[in-house]
């Protein structure tokens, strides 16, 4: 069995994700210990106990998830489970990051300050209220696009993430969204829903932050990771490190191409997908891309010990 491990994005946070991890593995309670230091303040304390409307801002969500995913990665490390025991890591947009701290490319530390960073910029490129997204469900990623188009009348409206065969999400100014979003329904869209998001992401409004991730991401050290990353802008396996760092600024505005990266991972055989850290979403997005793929979440240390069974 092919196996790829991917890695969660965005609205996954919940409070007290990862505690468990954290009490039952010490390697996993040593990655929020990193990211604690790393950001020089307890972030942790936020995940586990905080308000979860703190906790979703930009710049908390961002590396929270990923230390909850990196702690679910220690956790089955502590198990004898490898990433190198997966043919490929993915994730989707914040996720991406995850992926390559879980291969090795970047260390904890580096992608927590990135994620920081990244979240700060994103937030601040586009003042709150003038940006929007959009989840478009039930027409498909060409729809979409002319919808976009339609709905632009000189401002930005883009597709932004193609998630899967039915739910396509476009971002942009809040109006254009907002014409968008009822063309949509007018073309046949099931349902056209408004986002609960702070900033329009994955479209050309986010240019400033791509250029502050720039910046960041060219004093940061990428290795080659264990194992091919699967590009969120590319939907392909990429492992130099000067690509991944071009790629990774790119992603700031550019698509999430989610639906096309799980058809190229099922190209190349994969057949099981691990969905490492909080929530079940990608694996819900990838059962309606190929049902042919096994999807597992790995999240809390019964989670874990389930696929280490699985494994035996």
């Amino acid at each position: 069995m092919t196996r790829a491990f991917v890695f969660p994005g965005q609205g996954a946070q919940t409070i007290g994700m990862g505690k468990a991890l954290a009490e039952a593995y010490p390697a996993a309670q040593a990655v929020f210990d990193e990211v604690d230091e790393a950001l020089g303040e307890k972030l942790s304390n936020l995940i586990w106990e905080g308000d979860i409307a703190e906790l979703t801002l930009t710049q908390n969500a961002q590396p929270a998830l990923m230390a909850t995913s990196m702690a679910a990665m220690r956790a089955l490390e502590a198990e004898g489970v490898s990433v190198t025991d997966a043919a490929f890591v993915a994730g989707h947009s914040l996720g991406e990051y995850s992926a390559l701290a879980a291969a090795g490319a970047l260390s904890v530390a580096d992608t927590a300050r990135l994620l920081r960073t990244r979240g700060q910029a994103m937030q601040s490129a586009v003042p709150v209220g003038e940006g929007a997204m959009a989840a478009i469900l039930g027409l498909d990623l060409e729809a979409v696009r002319g919808v976009a188009d339609e709905a632009a009348q000189g401002e930005i409206c883009q597709a932004a993430n193609d998630n899967d065969p039915t739910q396509v999400v476009v971002s942009g100014a809040k109006a254009a969204v907002e014409r968008a979003a009822e063309i949509a329904k007018e073309k046949g869209a099931k349902r056209a829903v408004m986002l609960p998001v702070s900033a329009p992401f994955h479209c050309a409004l986010m240019q400033p932050a791509a250029d502050v991730m720039a910046e960041a991401l060219a004093a940061v050290e990428i290795k080659a990771p264990a194992v091919p990353l699967i590009a969120n802008v590319r939907a392909e396996a990429v492992s130099d490190p000067d690509l991944i760092r071009q790629l990774l600024v790119e992603q700031v505005t550019g698509s999430v191409r989610w639906r096309e990266s799980v058809q190229y991972m099922a190209a190349q055989g994969v057949t099981e997908t691990w969905e490492i850290g909080a929530g079940k979403a990608l694996s819900g997005m990838i059962r309606k891309i190929d049902r042919a793929i096994a999807g597992k979440a790995v999240g809390t240390p019964d989670d874990v010990q389930n696929v280490v069974k699985s494994e035996s």
